[in-house]
This record gives structure tokens, sequence and C-alpha cells, in this order.
């Protein structure tokens, strides 16, 4: 043995080294150099793959470091089992039993004293030990360990230490621990920490991929709808049932969660249920830690065992005889969901590093196999390495940890990666809603309650709120709905969003434990009556059912669902937008709706549970009624009371009334006796804005107006005709666009008193639009686009400016022929510029030419009109020279000019 092994033996204590095996673990040989780098730099990066043995041996080799003395170590492990397992083995390396020198502290368990040394905590353990103590005192080294799982609690806990470490305890050192870890970036973070790296210890394991699309012979079919758990469990059952033929050795199934472990092992112990050489197992993070340890230890001689793990069975936990790893390659992550407001699991794919920690697990005590039940070509398309929590999570909680700390902003810590700005602003708008946390991001002593509680801030700010309502067990029972699958998933009841329907199930089980025609799914429904008893227990809710016979009907008072769940969900307080409709605007200013007639849907408030994430109009799938006293009631210092004078679309009146608003929402209105007569004018022009200036009843000379004006000013748009028309320019704009930007000017004088659409039908709009003029302005328009033209037989005819395509180049004078005999010229207008185009009439007022030159007309055109006006008005006089003829208005000649 070289001096050097011998240096690093002589850190474990005697009992290690006389442990069977111990002497031979990887991460022996590098006790030493970690140990001289964490007493140098007091920072250090370990990585070393699974079966290292960096869990157990580093903490037993460092805890009698001189510069530990009088201090212990606090070893983070991010689950709860993984915990318990370390320090009962590193208690038993030390032939002791836990909580003498090695302890553990996990959420509702703690086993310690005061000869502890080295503390194995959980995640949120250590967050709270931190805020509770940032000198933390009596602790000299603090290992996170599988860091690479990136855990949102994991992240926060590193950046805390490192500004403790800076601030209130120097001394303190941090080591970080992993199979797989990006050790650059992690350096850096520690201060270019030392890196040390240890090689593992593994039998070699076959890779074979099973793809579920192509499953031949199998006499299961894989189901096309439904989780992604449920849709691989044919080909994981399959493949369990060859492998248990093929090959020896005990299986570790990788699962998503504890959904998909109870779905295969009630089929696997169907299977197997008369043959006592197989046993199955589940693990999973809720279970007993009997149940747990039975999982991990080896499988009783003469049989072999599955175990149904969750990945809690990926890294720290050894568990004896596994060769066989069958992994679906799924993970369930924490996700921001849109449609719940907070995270919730979403089941993904494994990332490789992760399928590659559970593919070591086949090969820990000797070579194994493992089935990857995806395509080999999908495997390379998987991410290198988890993704952060950090980055997909929602930050309330964090936020709240951060303002406790006495951290507004987030970039005053040091991070991995750095929590994204749309996120943290999102969480601090949530926490002030809440009054966690004042508009200065400072935490309240409400948001401090809150933290204690040890559940998401909204649904920690529902049970307090709950609880001083007289319903805290009620409210126990929502937060635990909300974070079960649905305990009505399907058939009707899944139609009905309901959430009361929920809780009269809840009820009826509370008060009948054993019912076996419980509706929906029984388990779940048990499963969400005992997580709220558990809830109910840790808070110390005192209004559960059956304590006294006034606590249970307080806590089945299922009408305050809609009060309490509007604690939790302020954002999703909701109210209808028409009397029969089935959409909601929610408080936050996002639309809601149902899918169909329900319940609820006639309700004037509710509050949506959850809905499908859209963040414009989302779909409700669960909801609360809420009554409105309840509602001003509980948020009477959020309402907000506004006076609102507006157009109504809908009645074409100026809407003049006293709101009462939660956010976006009309909770109360009345009418306003005397509006501000300002307001109404400004409210009535914007009326007129949304609904065009069809809205009003014309006069003909008004509109003849405006297009005499909207003539002269294109005259102007054209210098090249003429310059001096230019001065037309001048003139202002008649046109629709041109008016609706003018309303104030030539409108508002003229609406004192109105506050309808009905009262604008009565305006004066002929000397409101005038209004806008000067008179030399009227006197040049009346001058230069005169409405009439006085013709030769004495007729003053109108002249047109407009047709359908908007104003004429060449304004027109329909005339009868007859009436316009002895007129050698073409009428002219706008000081000569523009002539008329004639339109020469028939007896009968049909066009029978269009000319713009009635000269020529009459010298070349008009001998063949007369022979054609003859043919068809033979009554009527044609005369050969129609210069020299008197012109006439009358439908027939006179006696004379027969």
């Amino acid at each position: 043995m070289t001096s050097a092994l011998n240096e690093c033996l002589s850190l474990l204590p005697a009992s290690v080294k006389n442990s069977p095996g111990t002497t031979e673990l990887p991460v022996v040989a590098v006790l030493k150099q970690l140990e001289k780098a964490l007493d140098k730099t007091g920072r250090a990066l370990f990585q070393a793959p699974p079966g290292a043995g960096k869990t157990t041996l580093v903490p037993l080799a460092l805890m009698s470091r001189p510069w530990l003395e009088n201090k212990k170590i606090i070893m983070l492990e991010p689950r709860r089992l993984a915990a318990r397992a370390c320090a009962a083995h590193m208690a038993a390396l030390l032939g002791e039993s836990v909580g003498q020198t090695i302890g553990y502290h996990v959420r509702m368990d703690r086993c310690v004293s005061d000869s502890t040394r080295v503390e194995v905590v959980t995640e949120g353990i250590l967050t709270r030990r931190i805020q509770h103590d940032p000198g933390l005192e009596g602790v000299g080294l603090v290992i996170f360990d599988e860091f690479h799982e990136r855990h949102l609690h994991g992240d926060l806990a590193l950046a805390l230490c490192l500004d403790a470490a800076e601030v209130f305890c120097p001394d303190l050192r941090l080591l970080i621990m992993s199979a797989t870890l990006d050790t650059s970036a992690l350096s850096r973070l520690l201060g270019d920490a030392p890196v040390i790296t240890s090689k593992g210890k593994a039998w070699p394991v076959e890779t074979k991929y099973v793809d579920p699309q192509h499953q031949k012979g199998t006499g299961i079919r894989n189901s096309g709808s439904g989780p992604k758990w449920a849709r691989i469990l044919p080909t994981c059952l399959n493949t369990i049932i060859k492998a248990l033929a093929g090959h020896d050795g005990d299986i570790l199934v990788f699962l998503p969660g504890a959904a998909s472990i109870r779905a295969l092992a009630e089929k696997l112990n169907t299977i197997f249920k008369s043959d006592p050489k197989i046993r199955i197992y589940p693990l999973f993070g809720n279970l007993s830690y009997k149940e747990q340890q039975a999982a991990i230890v080896p499988a009783p001689a003469g049989t072999r065992k599955i175990v149904l793990a969750t990945p809690i069975a990926e890294t720290s936990l050894t568990i004896q005889g596994v060769r066989i790893v069958v992994d679906t390659g799924l993970v369930n992550q924490p996700e921001f969901s849109p449609g719940r407001g907070m995270t919730r699991l979403e089941t993904r794919p494994v990332s490789r590093a992760s399928a590659d920690q559970r593919r070591g697990r086949a090969g820990r005590t000797a070579p194994g196999i493992c089935f990857r039940l995806w395509p080999e070509h999908v495997h390379q398309g998987l991410l290198p390495f988890n993704r952060p929590e950090i980055l997909m999570t929602d930050l309330t909680h964090l936020m709240l940890e951060l303002s406790l700390w006495g951290v507004t902003d987030p970039a005053d810590l040091k991070w991995l990666d750095a929590p994204a700005g749309p996120a943290v602003d999102s969480a601090r708008a949530q926490l002030i809603s809440l009054n966690a946390m004042d508009p200065h991001y400072r935490i309240t002593s409400h948001g401090r309650r809150m933290l204690t509680a040890g559940i998401h801030p909204r649904l920690a700010h529902m049970i307090i709120r709950a609880k001083e309502m007289g319903h805290g067990f009620l409210g126990c029972c929502l937060c635990a709905l909300f974070e079960e699958r649905d305990i009505i998933a399907s058939g009707r009841g899944r139609m009905d969003p309901d959430i009361v329907l929920r809780l009269e199930i809840l009820e009826q089980l509370s008060q009948a434990p054993r019912q076996e025609n419980s509706p929906g799914h029984p388990d779940r429904a048990r499963s969400v009556l005992a997580q709220a008893r558990r809830l109910a227990t840790m808070l110390k809710i005192s209004d559960r059912p059956g304590k006294t016979s006034d606590a249970k009907i307080s806590a089945w008072d299922l009408s305050a669902a809609g009060r309490l769940l509007a604690q939790a969900f302020p954002d999703r307080v909701a109210a209808r937008r028409t009397q029969k409709g089935l959409s909601y605007l929610t408080a936050a200013g996002s639309g809601v709706f149902f899918e169909a007639e329900n319940a609820l849907s006639n309700q004037e408030f509710i509050v949506a549970f959850e809905v499908d994430g859209n963040p414009k109009n989302a779909r409700v799938f669960l909801a609360a009624a809420l009554d409105r006293t309840d509602l001003e009631h509980d948020f009477a210092h959020d309402l907000i009371l506004r006076d609102v004078v507006a157009w109504d679309s809908a009645s074409r009146i100026v809407k003049a009334v006293s709101q009462t608003c939660l956010g976006a929402i009309v909770v109360r209105e009345t009418p306003l006796s005397c509006p501000d007569p300002e307001r109404v004018q400004d409210a009535l022009m914007q009326g007129v804005r949304e609904t065009g200036l069809q809205m009003f009843d014309w006069p003909k000379k008004t509109v003849d107006f405006r297009h005499r004006v909207l003539f002269l000013k294109s005259l102007a748009t054209d210098s090249t005709l003429n310059p001096t028309l230019l001065r037309f320019s001048q003139l202002p704009d008649v046109s629709d666009q041109g008016l609706v930007k003018t309303l104030e000017r030539w409108l508002g004088p003229f609406i004192s008193g109105t506050a309808s659409g009905a009262g604008l039908k009565h305006l004066d709009l002929d000397a409101a639009v005038k209004s806008l003029f000067t008179w030399n302005q009227l006197t040049l328009i009346d001058q230069e686009t005169p409405t009439h033209f006085r013709v030769p037989s004495g007729s003053s005819i109108p002249i047109r400016y407009t047709d359908k395509n908007g104003p004429l180049a060449s304004p027109v004078l329909a005339v009868r022929i007859q009436e316009i005999f002895g007129m050698t010229a073409t009428p002219a207008i706008a000081g000569g510029h523009v002539h008329l185009t004639l339109h020469l009439l028939s007896p009968a007022s049909r066009p029978v030419q269009i000319t713009t030159d009635l000269a020529n007309f009459w010298a070349h055109t008009y001998q063949e009109v007369k022979k054609d006006l003859m043919g068809r008005y033979p009554k009527h006089f044609w005369p050969q020279d129609p210069l020299s003829a008197p012109a006439t208005s009358r439908a027939k000649p006179r006696k004379q000019h027969r």
C-alpha cells in the first residue's frame, strides 16, 4: 500500500477502515487531495460517478479535520429517502445508531443529538436553517450532494451560503459533489474553486433499446391516449416479463411518479399473485420509512424483487441485488403552469446524464443490463443535462425567501443560473397581491407566516386566511385537491367544473372511510383526504371534522369554497360578461370561459381554480361560485371606487356610473346623479369616434357642402393645373377622417346637454361643420363652387361634385338639351379653371350625350343626336339651329314652335 493511500486512509475513522470493501472504494484515493483543497481555499468541487463512495466516505473523512473543531458538517441531500439512507449507512460504518455522530433532519422527521458531527438534511431544511441563523453557528462545512439535480431549493441554498460566507461566517467552507457537473461554471461561481475528480467503480452494463412503436407479438396493446406514462406501461410490463425470464438478478424500474408506480404495481401483482418468488416493491418519497427500506434491502433468499422507483433511485442509493434496469425514460419535472398559476409536475423525457445515472444502477454489484424504452436515435436528441428548475418553475416562493433574507433584487446574489426577469416580476406582483410583500419588495409579517407553512405561497395564504375564517380544514382539503390529479377525472363528472362536487366526495369519505361505491377515483380521494389531515396537523388547524359537533359543521361548510379559493387566486376572481353567456372577465384582465352550460355558468362571480393556460381566453376546468357579499367583505381593502363616464356602444348612450372594482372586474355599479358635463362630452365624442360619422342624420345641404369643399381641396393637390388653386389647400378637411380628428372643434360646442346617440340626431350639423370655416372661406366656397347653375331656360340646375368614388375632377351639370338652346360655351367653376361635365338629357331626363365642349357638340354632334330625338320625341321642338332657338324648360314646345 502506497504512502499516499495510507495518508488518505488515515483520514477515515478506524471502524470505517475495517469495514469490508470500504478501502477499495475509488473515492479513498482522493480524500487527502480533497481535504487539502478545503483547508487551503475553503471551496471545492468533487466529481465522482455513482458507486465511488463520495456520499458516505467524504463526510466521515472530513468530520475530524482541525478546521472543523467544535463544528459540524451539514450535508444537503435533495431527497428525504436518500438523506435517511445515507445517514443510516454512515452511522452503521461507525458502529453507531443514527442520531449519535451521524444524524438527519428531513421534513417532519429529525434525528440528531448534541454529539452529532454530520447532519444530513434536505433542501428546504437547509434554507430554513440559514434563514433562522445566517451565521450558521456551529457549522464549519456545508456539502451539496447530487447538485446536478439542480432543484430550486438547492440553487437558493447555495446562493444564501455564498452570501452568508461573505458577510456573516467567513470561515464557512463549501463543497459541491455530483456525478455530472458543469465544473467550469461552478468553479467560477465559487471563486475559481479547485475541481477534484475520482474514478468510479462499476461493472459492465449492456444497453438495449426497446422501441414502444415496434412491439410485436406481445399480446399487450399500447394506449394512444392518456398520460405519457400510461402509453408506455404496456411496453414496460412486457419488458419486465422478458427480463425476468432471460436474465438473473433483481429489477429496478424507473417511472416518472407515484401514479405510474401504482398503476404498474397493480398489473404486476395481478400477474405474479400466485408466484411467491416474485416480490413487488414501490419506492417513492411519500412512502413510510419502513416501506422504503423494504425496497432497498436485499430480497429474501430464494426470491427476486422488482423495485418500481421514481428518479429517487438515480443517485445516493444502492438497492441491493439489482442487475437489471428498465428505464421508461420519463421524469416528472416541476414547471410553471399558467393554467394553475403556479408550478406543477409535468412528465418530460430524461436528460442523457440522468439516463446514464439510471443505467449505472445495473452495474453496482455485478455485470448487468439496461433496457431503455426508447429508440437509440432518440437518445442522441435528449438534453445533455437536467434543466435547472430555476429556469422553469414559478419563482414566487424563491422571491419570498429572498425577501426574508433581505434581498429585493436577485442580482445581488451569486447564481449558477440567474432567475429570469419576467418570472421575477410576475412573482413579485403575485406576492404583493397576497400581502406577502410590500410595494418595495420587503417581506411582511403575513409573508413570514406564509413561509412557515412550507407550501406554495398562494396555498399558504389561503390556509392562513381559511383558519382565520374558521374554515381551516376546508382550506387544507382545497390545497390537497390542488396538488392531486382530479378525483373525478372521467365521465360526466369531468364535464362539471364545480369544485364543490369534489369536496362532497371528501366529506362522504370522511364519514364513511370504507365506502366502496364512492364516485370518481376513491384511491385519489383517500390520498387527498390524508394529505389534508397531515396539513391540518402540521398547521395546527383546530376545526378538523370529528373533534366536536360544531367543528364538524364548520369543517364541511362547502359554501365557503369560493371565498377560500379567492384568497389563493385573487387574480382568478371573475365576473360574467353578459347575462346569459359562458364567458367571464378575470380581475387580472384576461378572459375565461366554460365550454358548456353547467351548475356554475349562471353564477355572476366565480373563482377559476384551474384553466387551460391560454393567456387571453382560457377554458375553465375547475371553479367555485363566489358570493358578491363575500367578495366585497373579504377584499374590502383591495376594492377601488371609481366614477366612470364612458360611451356604451351597445345602448348607444353615455353611461355615467359609480363602480366598485376588483382589478379589471366590476363588483357593484350605481348611476351617477350629476356627472361632470365635460366628461360626458368627451365620452360622447369617443362614441362618435368608435361608431363613425354614420351615426348622424346628415342634411343633404351639409353633405353637398362637404363635397364642394373636398372638390376644391382636390384641385390644390395638383399645382400643375394652376398655382392659384393652391389657396384651396388651406380649407379645413371635412372628409370623414378629417372631421373625426377635429371633433372637439366643430362638434364640442354643439353637444352641450346631449348624452346619447338619439340626441345627436337633433343637432344643427350644418352650422357645426361650417363653424370650422371663416366668413371669407365660406364666401370663397360659394363663389368658386356654386351649388347651382342658371341655364338659358331660366332654370337653376344643381351641380354634382362627387360620385360613389369620391370627388369628381370635373363636376357634373345634368340638364335637358332644350334648356340650353342658345348657350354657346361650356360653363366653368373654380375661377374658370374647371369646366363642368355636361350630361345632356332627353325630354325624359335620359342622358343622350356627355361632353365638356358644348361648342363642339353644337357644331358636330347635335344634328346626329337631333335625328334620334325627333324619332323618339316627335312632338317636341328640335330646331335646325340650336344656338338661335329659344331655350325652354317646358316638357312640350309652345304652339308657335310647331
